[in-house]
Order: structure tokens, then C-alpha cells, then sequence
């Protein structure tokens, strides 16, 4: 066809209302939307009724279809039918395949667009807790805690090595390992906290300090998705010690 095409949307981290208003005139025009599974169900009402939307998320277990047909399809129908827009959680180009997608439409000579997304690792600023503060801290690592084959991250023992803030992206199942890591270095009352279902109305904050990220995690059951933040930056955040302190006198009982 000759208006085939494909935009590659970020979505943000969940809360429709971060979503760009680039973002929000891509899906206007869209004659279909593969979106993902992190993907607020509200951003597809801002496509035409009458646009294809098809769900192709990928969950830990629960996958609707493989990277590779996930390929095909943004081929097939901007062929068959012009404007895709692959509506993706975060950013495409943040741990979400999104140059995979482009490289792939690209060799079919469909032209691709990129609409950035907010990530998931500016999370922790819109609970109030900054990843990087002056006279703290000079950086942060962000960190994909599981890798392709399912391990952890070679890298998560050299972020616990640093002074930088480390934000481990799909890191419950790991987290004894991460713990470990930064145990490991002697870090154990270093301030941290595990952000659950970030910006969505039932997203909560969970603070503590490393060695007690373990029993916290077994307490309140947070769902994923989930990030996990290290870091002497976390506890600038004016209630930390506060929240901390009860904490310990909940283990106390």
C-alpha cells in the first residue's frame, strides 16, 4: 500500500494522562493499534471507532504471541490496511524491542516513526523520591534485573559496588539476589523501595532499608509490575525515615 507506515508509540508508565499529545494524534490517525499489555485501556479510545485494535502483550508465563510474530503482524497490516501504531508501555526504546520492531517493518521499506514515552524509571519522581540529589549522588544505573535466558544481571553486583542509585526493571523474582548483591558490599542499611503498579491508581510505595526489602516483599505482596529502587537518594524523600520507623516497630510486634 502506499500509505503504509508504523509509529512506535510510548504509552508511559500506566496513568493515560502521561501519555504525550504527539502520542495522542499518532493513535488519532491510526488504522491499527497492537497494543501492549502495561498499556492503560483508556489511550485506545483516543483511535477511530472504526481501528483495528489488537492485544499483543507479553507477560512473565502468559505470552499472546512471540517477538517474532509480533514483527509479522506490524508488517501485515500496514500492508493490508496503512497506519499501525505499536502502542508500547514506557518508552519503546527503554527494555520494550522497539528498535527490533522498527529494524524489521524497515526491511519491508515501510517507513517507521518514533513518539518518545515517559519510563517506568522516572517513577520514583512521582512518588517525591529523587534518583539522583546534589551532593549524594553523581548517577544512576538502570538495570533490567532478569536477563533473555532468565538470570540476573552480571550488572547488578556492579551497581551495588557504586555510590549511583540503582533502578533494577523486572526485579521481584530476583530480589533475594539483588539483596545479596548489595549485602555482599556491606550495604545493608542503604535506604531502597519497591514502587508497585506506578501511577495507576492502586500503585503504592513500600520503603525500607536493603536487608529488609526481603521480609517487606512477603509482608505486603506488592503485584507487578514493579521497580526497585537503591539508592542513599531514596532516603532524601521527606517521610523516609519516618515510614521506615514504623516499619521496624511493625517487626517489633
Amino acid at each position: 500500500m502506499m500509505n503504509a507506515r508504523v509509529t512506535l508509540v510510548g504509552a508511559g508508565p500506566g496513568d493515560p494522562d502521561l501519555v504525550s499529545i504527539k502520542g495522542v494524534k499518532a493513535l488519532a490517525s491510526a488504522d491499527v493499534v497492537l497494543y501492549d499489555a502495561l498499556v492503560h485501556p483508556d489511550l485506545l479510545n483516543y483511535a477511530p471507532a472504526k481501528a483495528r485494535k489488537v492485544y499483543v502483550g507479553k507477560r512473565a508465563g502468559q505470552h499472546s504471541y512471540k517477538q517474532e510474530e509480533i514483527n509479522q503482524l506490524i508488517v501485515d497490516f500496514a500492508l493490508s490496511e496503512g497506519h499501525v501504531v505499536r502502542l508500547k508501555g514506557g518508552d519503546p526504546f527503554v527494555f520494550a524491542r522497539g528498535k527490533e520492531e522498527a529494524e524489521y517493518a524497515e526491511t519491508f521499506n515501510i517507513p517507521v516513526a518514533f513518539v518518545p514515552g515517559i519510563s517506568s524509571i522516572t517513577l520514583p519522581g512521582y512518588y517525591g523520591v529523587p534518583i539522583t540529589r546534589r551532593g549524594v549522588n553523581e548517577s544512576f544505573w538502570v538495570v533490567t534485573a532478569t536477563t533473555s535466558s532468565g538470570e540476573i544481571s552480571n550488572d547488578v553486583k556492579l551497581v551495588a559496588q557504586s555510590t549511583a542509585t540503582g533502578i533494577f526493571l523486572m526485579g521481584l523474582g530476583k530480589l533475594n539476589a539483588i539483596v545479596k548483591a548489595y549485602i555482599g558490599q556491606g550495604k545493608t542499611d542503604i535506604p531502597a523501595a519497591i514502587i508497585s503498579k506506578g501511577s495507576l491508581e492502586d500503585g503504592k510505595v513500600i520503603f525500607g532499608r536493603v536487608s529488609e526489602l526481603t521480609a517487606l516483599k512477603r509482608q505486603h505482596n506488592p503485584p507487578t509490575p514493579a521497580l526497585i529502587v537503591i539508592g542513599e537518594a531514596v532516603g532524601t524523600h521527606e517521610h523516609f525515615y519516618e515510614l521506615v520507623k514504623t516499619v521496624e516497630r511493625d517487626y517489633a510486634k
